[in-house]
């Protein structure tokens, strides 16, 4: 498995278990999050990006990039476009896309598990109830 320790993975960024970020973060190469992020995390378009989520770390909000490794919590939906880990500490409370995915005993996803084998069709997936209009209700009159 990718997250297990024989992995060889270069992290460009760090954020440790003392940081916290709130807002989103854009990122290419390796991003290891110990630490607690509020905001949507996002591998730059081209970049074969890999973002892990240690047993410490949480992410509140969206996670997109093509390699995805998770032994914390994500409270939001996760895209993974090549490979998604699952760790044992796993605890994801949101829908999951993916193409290839590995899931060990113990990790939970509470949301649907959405398998594709199309990059474009996880991008159609990306207008997310935030970018969604508001229609403001109209009041109900007493008149009928």
């Amino acid at each position: 498995m990718w997250g297990s320790k024989g992995s060889h993975h270069h992290w460009d960024t760090v954020i440790s278990g003392k940081t916290k970020i709130s807002g989103d973060l854009h990122f290419s190469g390796g991003l290891h999050i110990d630490g607690h992020v509020k905001g949507n995390i996002i591998a730059d378009d081209e970049s074969n990006g890999v973002v892990r989520i240690s047993d410490r770390g949480q992410v509140e909000g969206e996670i997109r990039a093509p390699n995805v490794i998770v032994n914390g919590r994500v409270l939001g939906n996760v895209y993974s476009t090549k490979h998604l880990e699952l760790a044992k500490k796993a605890s994801v409370q949101g829908d999951v896309y993916y193409t290839v995915m590995e899931m060990v005993m113990g990790a939970e996803v509470n949301g649907q598990l959405k398998h594709t084998t199309e990059v474009k069709d996880m991008k159609k997936s990306s207008v997310s109830k935030a970018q969604t209009p508001m229609v403001e209700p109209k009041p109900v009159s007493d008149n009928g």
